[in-house]
């Protein structure tokens, strides 16, 4: 291969002089070459998620491939800066990297994606492409402060290195619903476009009907099917409540990879819905009339880096339905839970699910099998599989921040030892603190957080701060239907 060709990808020999593969990482490529010899691949989908979970990256032809598993691929930084509907949030051509305090990226300059050989897919629904997840790397090596995927990895280190590793299982609430108008003309293509019409593919509110979710069941079938080829643990499909809602588990995986899974899962879902024509949201409580809320149920424990063994289990002889590890973890998780919301639940629309009798929480609460706590326990004394569920987040968060916000809230529990107190027996009306009623409160709790400062670092959630308040400086800025009807004729 030519030096030329050799220096158009990346930087030449950029993973192997800055020692960013694990012996398991260099051992997978030897075989992902040979498959995409194999089975002739000529597209690989370098995909990288950015700062709000959304999937970002390149199309690069198999050759070009090869050679960036080796140099990386050059990648801009310009999405750093950008919001949720790629607003900028600060000036990126500002002195000190453009507002968000790394000077190297001012301008916008490429960073380096790379590639991690053991995410490789094959995209069962798109012609002779491959796919893969890649972290950020700066220019010099090291790693980018704000990629998420390596902050929840070093996370994850570090209870290694205490003797844990982390547990998660998926459970997501999301819409299907039937395209009518793609939305498409120029007029339509603002900043953020109109939001596609689209209408209901099933009536709702007839929970966990076989009727119901029969009607969707070619749908289903369809997701199903190609979630299988991606080897996606999927466990249930199940009709939720409102029309067209759906309810995906899967099982539980250790580390990162319950991560790499809900962003797989969620751009698997929206490509295919899309290419057959319908449209998959996993926008928390959609604008449309008797659309229920969504939520994503993060079921979690800890157990024996080595053995495995579940160590939330209770399996001594007292009455509790946790360890005390287990228990003091929930402590740190509730003592937390108003700055985490901002990693659990980052939009403005999030909030809006926050309701009393709503099977959502709207308070800071524990409790045992009951579905209007934030932490519900599963399980109890004696039992093997216990463990916790966050019903606290929106189902399209960053997977690797919420995650991450649970490992640092619940291991600061078990650092001091945090008393979760008493569990609820009706948690609506409990005394407890209720959860932030917008993302402005849960924002301002971040702020002034000292664990979340010292587990993300404070670049990273002043970073955090700084998009987010764009997000709500626009919102605020909008005159919404609410307002024109309250007060342009009375006033």
């Amino acid at each position: 291969m030519s030096s030329i060709q050799d220096g158009s990808v990346g930087q030449v020999d950029f993973i192997t002089r800055h020692g960013l593969y694990t012996d398991e990482q260099r051992e997978a490529i030897p075989r992902l070459k040979a498959e995409i010899e194999r089975l002739g691949l000529r597209t690989i989908r370098i995909a990288w998620c950015d700062q709000h979970g959304l999937v970002r990256g390149k199309h690069v032809m198999a050759h070009d491939f090869l050679l960036a598993l080796r140099n990386g691929i050059d990648f801009q930084t310009a999405t750093l800066f950008m919001d949720t509907t790629n607003n900028l949030a600060v000036p990126m051509f500002a002195k000190h990297g453009g507002g968000i305090g790394v000077a190297s990226l001012c301008g916008g300059p490429d960073a380096i994606l790379v590639p991690d050989p053991l995410t490789f897919q094959v995209l069962p629904w798109a012609r002779s492409t491959g796919w893969v997840l890649s972290e950020m790397y700066l220019n010099s090596g090291e790693p980018m402060p704000f990629d998420t995927r390596s902050l929840f990895k070093r996370l994850l280190a570090q209870n290694r290195a205490k003797g844990y590793d982390w547990i998660g299982g998926l459970e997501v609430e999301f819409y299907i619903c039937k395209l009518e108008d793609r939305m498409l003309q120029p007029e339509q293509s603002g900043w953020p476009p109109d939001p596609p019409k689209v209408s209901a593919i099933a009536h709702g509110f007839q929970y966990l009907t076989e009727e119901r979710q029969d009607e969707i069941d070619p749908i289903l079938q369809m997701l199903h099917d190609n979630l299988a080829q991606l080897g996606l643990p999927l466990r249930t499909m199940e009709d939720e409540w409102g029309p067209g809602q759906c309810e995906f588990t899967f099982d539980p995986t250790r580390g990162v990879t319950s991560a790499d899974q809900m962003v797989l899962f969620r751009t698997a879902t929206k490509q295919l819905c899309r290419r057959h024509g319908y449209h998959a949201t996993f926008m928390t409580r959609p604008g449309l009339p008797n659309f229920f809320s969504s939520g994503w149920h993060l079921h979690q424990s800890l157990c024996d880096v080595n053995s495995g063994t579940n160590l939330f289990a209770n399996m001594g002889d007292s009455d509790e339905v946790l360890s005390p590890l287990g228990r003091h973890f929930v402590g740190g998780l509730l003592a937390h839970a108003a700055p985490g919301c901002v990693f659990s639940t980052p939009t403005i629309n999030g909030y809006k699910r926050y309701r009393p009798n709503s099977f959502a929480p709207d308070r800071i609460t524990w409790a045992s099998e009951n579905r209007a706590a934030m932490i519900r326990v599963l399980g109890g004394p004696g039992d093997r599989a216990s463990h916790i569920e966050n019903r606290a987040g929106e189902p399209c968060a960053n997977p690797y921040l919420y995650m991450g916000s649970q490992l640092v809230a619940g291991m600061d529990g078990v650092a001091r030892k945090l008393d979760p107190g008493p569990l609820e027996e009706t948690p609506y009306e409990s005394a407890n603190a209720k959860l932030p009623r917008s993302l402005m409160e849960a924002t301002a709790a971040l702020r002034e957080s000292k664990v979340f400062r010292e587990g993300f670092g404070d670049a990273f959630v002043d970073y955090i701060l700084l998009l987010k308040q764009s997000e709500i400086d626009r919102f605020l800025q909008h005159v919404t239907d609410w307002e024109h009807r309250e007060y342009f004729e009375m006033f």
